[in-house]
């Protein structure tokens, strides 16, 4: 319609319709609807342009309690407003009485940063047209009221997203707008909340970020923040003072008097305050998706800043803040959307593992455990819970506590215990076997990682476990499945049974083939292949199948790959347990050349188990056995061993070069053929390197003592014994299970 233009004409008529009484919907108000009928007359007072618009006006009954003379408050509203007709008296009277006994709603309506609720002040008697603007813009250049409704005009255009494009081409509007702000702010509360809502529209999509970083904005931000901020602590100071002259002078009339006001005026000043730095929190926050930008923020102090905030009570200014120090007592709020920013914000410092302590000593871990249950937030505290039980050092005191057992808290072995007491693993293994569920047979498989009782109760589902080893399942699933057989390292299982049984050996030989399946899975088998050889019957089938070349193909393809390659030796360790696999493995594969490659691997799982496989080797064949032993000579005594050659080679020999008879011990061989350079201790262990299997039959027997030492492997005893016993296997190249010993010391167990 036409934009009415009054002074172009002689008379102008205005009629206002009174309309519909209403309650406001969240707050303690009345809405009354009314109608604005304009009229333009012309000379001889025929109309001439007419308009009609829809108007509404909130009254906010700030006065409103439980206390409340309602009758008087009706009739002082009717009085006041001449919009309601004093015959609308009872009804007034009947929304007020339904105001008084409202209850407030137990969930609040969720605002999301996008979506920032409207403040006392934005209300206008009158409908923003953006074809006003430049009118509205004249208002900015008038007196403080006028400013703050020119601002309030454009912020309605504002908020509808439909006009953002427009106004972004209004350089002149803009421009004024930060100006203002700029130089005006500290004279009215309510302008500069006003001007920074309307940069904050154009701050909830990120192509108008460039437009609010040109003039400055977040910068004034910060600048008003900090302001406000100092002025909340002399505010607080100032009532402090007026509370305690109030009670040294109890009797005092006047002093009460005074204390009273002052307080009522710090209430209207604290929600005044509360919104402006609301809505610049959300600006600041939208602006804050640049990383220059946040780092910008951080430069200047806003966790500082964001932290003093929480000294605060307003529910929706918290919701927007962030810090670390105070976020427990947070949890116990009832307001939704403070709680899940603050869950968010918990949820995001769980990754960091000093915070995470924090999070333990403050007491977090029962806390969330009792939130669970809220359909609401249970998925984050599960998540944060999730990232607490990462750490093994917090992984206990979860026994205690009333959280549903899940997968990282099942890798602790008190945990585990009692997540299986009674029917507890009958019941997971159920549901795990029945829904397929990649998650729960995790951390089924992490329960059985366990040794003691703990792992005999999986013997009753070894045959349901391996029945899900097969092509047709998800290769998820049969990882799980897998990995929990291959952690089942019981010496009283059949496990050949269990291979003919469920026909396993043709299903582990076709997938130990690089490429095969995914390497998570292959890796899997190999880790099953290392845990049935332990049986003697078992490793002799795995030989005849084939699978023995099978490994060292795999060895070769993932030779750069720590973990396979820690358990591909973990497999030859458990097969020279045999005298079938032993021979095989020493007689017709390369695996003892690959093993002395390995034996200074920079991975000390895996120097450890083949140290150990080695020592075995080398103990039932006496050409391997001095290559071990010249391998081992080589690596302890490199610098001399060069140092040694070099000098032989020179043309001026030296003194020490020479034997007592003048020979030189440089010949035209090689010193490893020397074996009087050999370390030997007393005739225990022969210069030629080779230990006897007599010399373990006696050591076992406890008829050797505890004197001498033997220099080789640095993960064997003193004498030259295996540290590892047939039914351990590494935990990991990384060494990640932090209950399991590795290693079994026969000194320690002699000792006893």
């Amino acid at each position: 319609m036409e934009k009415l233009q009054a002074e172009d004409a002689r008379y102008l008529k205005r009629k206002v319709k009174r309309g519909s009484l209403d309650v406001h919907p969240t707050e303690k108000a009345l809405v009354v609807q009314y109608e604005v009928e304009a009229t333009i007359l012309g000379e001889m007072g025929e109309p001439m342009v007419g308009e009609r618009k829809e108007c509404q006006k909130i009254i906010r009954l700030k006065s409103l309690n439980a206390n409340t003379d309602i009758a008087s408050l009706a009739r002082k509203v009717v009085e006041e407003c001449r919009l309601i007709h004093p015959s609308k008296l009872p009804e007034v009277e009947q929304l007020l009485f339904y105001l008084q006994n409202r209850k407030k709603p137990d969930k609040q309506e969720k605002h999301s940063p996008r979506d920032l609720t409207p403040f006392e002040g934005m209300e206008l008697d009158e409908e923003a047209n953006i074809n006003s603007i430049d009118d509205y813009v004249e208002l900015l250049y008038e007196d403080i009221p006028e400013k703050v409704r020119g601002a309030t005009l454009i912020l309605h255009l504002a908020r509808n997203p439909d006009n953002l494009e427009e106004l972004l081409q209004n350089e002149t509007a803009l421009g004024a707008l930060a100006r203002v702000l700029r130089e005006d702010w500290k004279q009215s509360v309510d302008m500069a909340t006003t001007i920074i809502y309307i940069f904050f529209c154009f701050s909830s999509f990120s192509q108008f970020h460039g437009l609010v970083t040109h003039y400055k904005i977040g910068a004034l931000c910060m600048n008003i923040i900090e302001h406000e901020l100092k002025r909340y602590d002399l505010w607080q100071d100032e009532l402090q003072k007026k509370k305690k002259a109030y009670i040294l002078q109890l009797r005092s009339k006047n002093v009460k008097k005074e204390h009273e006001k002052a307080f009522k005026k710090y209430q209207g000043l604290l929600i005044k305050q509360e919104q402006l730095l609301r809505v610049s929190l959300y600006l600041l926050l939208n602006l804050a998706e640049d990383t220059r930008t946040e780092l910008k923020m951080r430069n200047k102090n806003i966790v500082h800043m964001l932290v003093k905030t929480l000294d605060m009570e307003d529910e929706e200014l918290l919701a927007e803040t962030y810090a670390v120090e105070k976020l427990a007592r947070l949890l116990a709020c009832d307001h939704e959307d403070l709680l899940n920013t603050t869950l968010r914000l918990l949820l995001n410092l769980s990754f960091d593992t000093g915070l995470r302590r924090q999070m333990v000593q403050t007491g977090l871990i029962p806390k969330l455990s009792l939130m669970l249950a809220d359909e609401s937030q249970g998925q984050l505290c599960m998540c944060i819970l999730y990232h607490i039980s990462v750490d093994d050092r917090f992984k206990s005191m979860f026994a205690y506590t009333d959280c549903i057992p899940q997968v990282n808290l099942a890798a602790n072995k008190r945990n585990a215990q009692v997540i299986c007491e009674g029917n507890g693993l009958k019941m997971l293994m159920k549901r795990g076997l029945k829904l397929k569920d990649v998650l729960i047979m995790k951390m089924i498989r992490n329960l059985s990682q366990h040794d003691g009782p703990t792992k005999n109760l999986f013997i009753d589902y070894v045959g349901d476990l391996a029945a899900q080893i097969g092509a047709e399942e998800r290769e998820e699933y049969v990882i799980e499945c897998l990995g929990t057989l291959a952690n089942l390292t019981i010496r009283d299982l059949d496990w050949e049974l269990v291979l003919k049984e469920y026909n396993l050996v043709p299903y582990l030989k076709d997938h130990l083939k690089p490429g095969s399946a995914e390497d998570d899975l292959i890796l899997e088998v190999v880790i099953m292949i290392g845990t049935v050889s332990m049986d003697d019957s078992c490793a002799a089938t795995m030989a005849k199948s084939g699978i023995i070349p099978g490994l060292i193909e795999l060895l070769n393809a993932q030779q750069e790959d720590d973990e396979f390659v820690c358990q591909i030796v973990y497999v030859f360790y458990q097969m020279v347990f045999h005298q079938a696999t032993r021979d095989v493995i020493i007689k017709d594969t390369q695996a003892p050349a690959y093993l002395i490659d390995l034996m200074h691997d920079k991975n000390a799982e895996i120097r450890k188990v083949c140290d150990n496989t080695l020592d075995i080797i080398a103990e039932y064949d006496e050409e391997c056995g001095r290559k071990v032993q010249s391998e081992k000579f080589r690596w302890h005594n490199s610098q001399w061993l060069e140092m040694v050659e070099n000098r032989a080679m020179g043309d001026d020999g030296e003194p020490f070069m020479y034997g007592d008879d003048g020979e030189p011990f440089m010949h035209n061989g090689d010193i490893l053929e020397r074996p009087d350079l050999f370390y030997s201790a007393d005739g225990i262990i022969p210069a030629d390197g080779i230990i006897s299997p007599e010399f373990f039959t006696d050591y076992q027997n406890g008829d050797i003592g505890q004197a001498g030492g033997f220099p080789g492997s640095m993960n064997i005893d003193m004498f030259g014994q295996s540290t590892v016993t047939p039914g351990q296997r590494p935990a990991t190249a990384y060494g990640i299970r932090p209950d399991q010993q590795l290693f079994y010391s026969y000194s320690g167990a002699a000792s006893r």
